[in-house]
């Protein structure tokens, strides 16, 4: 494991961090959510792993279950929501030019953060 991140939604933790992707495994705790956010420098892909979530994508809710992905386009606004008493578990690949935390700029956020 190169990094865990707790947060206050659940945790994050690092797979591979390399020059051209960064590689995710990010555990959503029941009835939490991401910021409503979008990046300047990376695009991602999300693949469901265990159990049920709603993404907000560009204001459009999707529903995904298990082996279900959703690419987030460079720019998208998005959010990774479980509305479920279960986690949801998803892999994030980010692509792009940079991977690094301060590439997220929050709209909307449930624990205040900037």
């Amino acid at each position: 494991m190169l990094e865990i991140g707790e947060r206050p939604w659940g945790k994050y933790y690092v797979l591979a961090d390399e020059l051209n992707y960064k590689l995710k495994r990010i555990e959503v705790n029941p009835g939490q959510k991401l910021s409503y956010q979008y990046h300047h420098k990376r695009q991602e892909q999300w693949t469901i792993i265990e159990g049920n979530a709603i993404v907000v994508l560009d204001d459009n809710e999707i529903e995904l279950a298990y082996g279900e992905s959703i690419f987030i386009p460079l720019g998208a606004k998005h959010r990774m929501m479980n509305l479920s008493d279960k986690p949801v578990v998803f892999i994030e690949v980010q692509t792009g030019t940079y991977f690094g935390e301060d590439d997220i700029v929050r709209i909307e956020d449930d624990y205040d953060r900037k």
